[in-house]
């Protein structure tokens, strides 16, 4: 995870994409935390950490914890095309394993082992297809192009310091 925050004097707020990268359309949500942090970098936007993996684990509740704001970025299989953009709310849930936690299990661990709870979305990028060692289609490349407009304004809109007033589109 990268952070300019430091300078800022807040904590950033966290950008988490997650996916498999080698499974066609499921790769859109780190491409799209991967995309942001060049352009913050190169926009010069501090206040900002990003994050990516496969797959959300235990342990990204202390990443979570030290954030101010999360937006988690996946690929969907079903639901609002180009994308949907939802507030999260915690939910503890009961799995075999925590290698492959939701989003809301992942803050409500963060507010049960920390004490912290900032405030979630998710952001879901419709997809097609999910093949192996296969390219992203076109119509998952346009969604991640329409939701990278979306959370570029949203974060230039976004004060970096106030996230609760923004709107999102309902899922």
């Amino acid at each position: 995870m990268s952070s300019d925050s430091n300078r800022v004097g807040l904590k950033p707020l966290l950008i988490y994409g997650y996916g498999n990268p080698g499974r066609q359309d499921d790769g859109v949500g780190v491409a799209l935390a991967e995309e942001l942090e060049a352009w913050a970098r190169a926009e010069g936007i501090s206040g900002l950490a990003f994050d990516s993996n496969y797959q959300l684990n235990a342990e990204d509740a202390l990443a979570v914890a030290e954030a101010r704001a999360v937006v988690f970025v996946d690929a969907a299989r079903g639901g609002a095309e180009p994308f949907a953009f939802k507030r999260l709310e915690p939910r503890g849930e009961i799995g075999f394993s925590t290698h492959a936690m939701s989003p809301e299990s992942v803050l409500a661990l963060a507010g049960e082992l920390y004490g912290a709870r900032p405030p979630a979305w998710l952001l879901a990028i419709r997809g097609e297809s999910w093949e192996p060692n296969e390219p992203p289609t076109a119509a998952a490349l346009s969604h991640l192009a329409a939701a990278r407009e979306f959370l570029r304004e949203w974060l230039r809109q976004e004060p970096l310091g106030c996230p609760d007033s923004l709107p999102g589109q309902p899922m």
